[in-house]
């Protein structure tokens, strides 16, 4: 018998592949949030300095920038499915060892290893949906899949205030071994491989440009962040500099690139991808900002603090297949850009905290945001797999995940560097890992910082809106063949 496809699975298969993605989504999308609230108290147990702390998020979201159109190449060549379970194992893996970590060294280093595990996972899933559903139900699936990154999200942040307020820190890494097991089994015993596999080569050149690049600008911001302006400081961020032009082009000359520039040949497919990375960029340090003022400006628990965000997420699950369906009818546009516009609007409610101002303008904020964003990922997925041909599913599902989350790591070093201009440089980290308390005075000063921060995200998101909204121009989005 057949593998169940695209066109001849039964609808029981395809919800039962879609449950499958959707845990193996849940699992990397705890792993986002649940970190944040712990870095305090990793911080003070490990002994790690705090100028590289914020290195256990970067290093994590650097690794998968750097390997997903890699391991969504893989599975091009030997299966997406059989990736995708790979993802499951090299996860489990890394987060066992992050929770035996000992020193500063290794829980950077066993991050990275579970970043890779991460890459597996999220670079193949969109490549997964778009071989088991036709182009007709694409939009759903991918709404229905965005439930699965809210639900792990809302499950990080309760069990990151839980564990960091009762238990060992160790434990946020703990939880990820039970659940990878079970997704593990689930995927050997439902998804089946049914995607044409095409030879493929891997950019080890571009890798590492791009790899040492980022390295160099991102290690220039955050040093800026605590340290005075030094030459050392602008020879990484120059060196970075040198380095992303050397990548663009060892790409231009490679016969199987990183980034292939020839996708950007499709009329929808630059910003849409533009786009995700704008939104990330924009996004993903929100919640590490509210959390700090929460726990530093109000001096809530972790707990306390998680609770307060979790009617966002919740509100927000219920909308991602919503816009996903409304996607596939109506096309793209106009969920994605209003999911963007409705962003803008939570950005400049988190600007209006103050240091008596309503909690209950975080709950607005966060629930808003979560509405915005749960319109724009499931319509914005959508775009860029109806607009790949096949036979570049894996490659296409790698970009996207590669331009969002080079947004999402210059997130958080970009929104670190605008906040910390307000505050003295030698307290800067200090406050945002939460190791020094703050007096009425810095916590005025902290939160006019945060306020920068969130006007900063204000423009990218904007940015990523006025994109979004240029498809429009585009005249087609179909599965136009590369040549």
């Amino acid at each position: 018998m057949s593998a169940p496809t695209a066109s001849t699975g039964t609808k029981s298969h395809t919800g039962l592949a879609l449950l499958v993605i959707m845990i193996g989504v849940l699992m990397v999308a705890i792993d986002t949030t649940i970190v944040v609230l712990a870095l305090p108290v990793m911080q003070r147990s490990l002994h790690v300095a705090l100028s590289a702390v914020i290195w256990v998020v970067i290093g994590y979201l650097l690794t998968i920038t750097l390997v997903s159109t890699q391991v969504g190449r893989l599975g091009d060549i030997f299966g997406r499915v059989k990736m995708y379970e790979t993802g499951f194992l090299v996860f489990i893996l890394g987060s066992a060892l992050c929770a035996l970590s000992n020193s500063e060294a290794t829980i950077i280093g066993f991050r990275i290893i579970q970043g890779l595990g991460g890459a597996l996972v999220m670079a193949n899933s969109g490549a997964v949906i778009a071989d088991t559903f036709p182009p007709n139900r694409l939009g759903r699936a991918y709404g229905f899949n965005s439930v699965g990154y809210t639900v792990g999200a809302i499950f990080g942040i309760l069990l990151g205030g839980v564990i960091v307020t009762y238990f060992s820190w160790r434990w946020i890494f703990w939880v990820n071994v039970p659940i990878g097991i079970v997704a593990y089994v689930m995927a050997l015993k439902v998804l089946r491989d049914s995607g044409k596999r095409q030879r493929q080569r891997l950019d080890l050149a571009g890798m590492l440009t791009l790899g040492l690049g980022l390295f160099g600008i991102l290690w220039g911001i955050t040093k800026l962040s605590t340290d005075p302006f030094t030459m050392e400081i602008v020879l990484y961020l120059i060196g970075g500099v040198i380095l992303m032009i050397a990548f663009v082009f060892v790409e231009r000359v490679r016969e199987a690139p990183m980034v292939h520039m020839s996708i950007f040949r499709i009329p929808a497919m630059t910003p849409t991808l533009t786009a995700a990375f704008l939104q990330g960029l924009a996004n993903y340090a929100v919640l590490f900002l509210v959390i700090m003022y929460l726990q530093g400006v109000r001096e809530y628990s972790p707990l306390k603090a998680s609770l307060l965000l979790v009617p966002g997420y919740i509100v927000g699950s219920f909308v991602g297949p919503f816009s996903g369906k409304l996607a596939d009818r109506v096309g793209a546009v106009i969920p994605a850009t209003l999911g963007l516009g409705i962003q803008v609007v939570a950005l400049l409610i988190y600007a209006q905290l103050g240091t008596v101002t309503g909690v209950w303008l975080v709950i607005v904020a966060s629930t808003i945001s979560g509405i915005g964003a749960s319109a724009f990922f499931p319509a914005n997925n959508s775009a860029v797999m109806k607009a790949a041909p096949s036979e570049m599913f894996g490659i296409a599902s790698g970009m996207l995940r590669t331009f969002s989350n080079v947004g999402m790591v210059f997130s958080f070093a970009v929104a670190i560097l605008v906040a910390a201009r307000s505050i003295p440089r030698n307290l800067a980290f200090a406050i945002f890992v939460g190791t020094t308390k703050l007096t009425t005075h810095l916590a005025s000063v902290f939160t006019a910082g945060l306020h920068s921060a969130f006007y900063a995200s204000t423009i990218f998101m904007a940015l990523a809106a006025i994109l979004s909204a240029t498809r429009v121009l585009s005249k087609s989005t179909s599965r136009s063949r590369i040549r």
